[in-house]
């Protein structure tokens, strides 16, 4: 009876040791996230737009749901997860006013971006509970939402693409 019971603890610690190498720290989670956003930064490939807000469109992927909108703004939403997307149309491409207003000591990241034709950034904020608060903006444009470590990458490279497609229509 006793060596049934040494296999089950030891495949219990396997187990166990397994689950914790797979688990992406925190430091590789918000610098993969931060990589992601520059990358789609310095990416030249357009995006269609496929949303009209005020004098501007932005491209909101399939998945996202529009809650809703005015001039500035729009509530995106997929299930439990909410985008906030505000637009300054008046601010240039190259405008840092949205990023110099990110600044904080809290932030676990704020990273800037620019070439010739605009500006852009990625804050992360840690949140009140285990998940994280993410801005990426671009000119004028910012969005924030609510991330987990295991989505920070994939939600900085939709955000950034987002705040793009708005600012480079100007």
């Amino acid at each position: 009876m006793k060596y049934p019971l040494y296999m089950l603890a030891g495949a219990l610690l396997i187990a166990f040791l397994l689950a914790g190498c797979s688990m992406k720290s925190e430091e590789k989670a918000i610098s993969e996230a931060n990589a992601a956003a520059e990358h789609v930064f310095h990416n030249e490939t357009e995006t269609d737009t496929n949303y009209k807000i005020d004098n501007n469109s932005i491209y909101i992927p399939a998945h996202l749901e529009v809650e809703s909108s005015d001039d500035s703004n729009i509530i995106l939403v997929n299930g439990s997860q909410t985008y906030i997307v505000f637009n300054n149309p008046i601010e240039a491409p190259v405008s840092e006013l949205n990023y110099n207003a990110a600044t904080t000591e809290d932030a676990l990241v704020l990273e800037s971006f620019a070439d010739a034709d605009k500006f852009g950034y990625i804050r992360i904020l840690p949140d009140e509970g285990e998940g994280y608060e993410m801005q990426i903006g671009a000119g004028g444009a910012k969005i924030t939402t609510f991330t987990s470590k295991g989505k920070m990458a994939e939600d900085a490279e939709e955000l950034m693409k987002l705040a793009k497609s708005i600012v480079n229509q100007d």
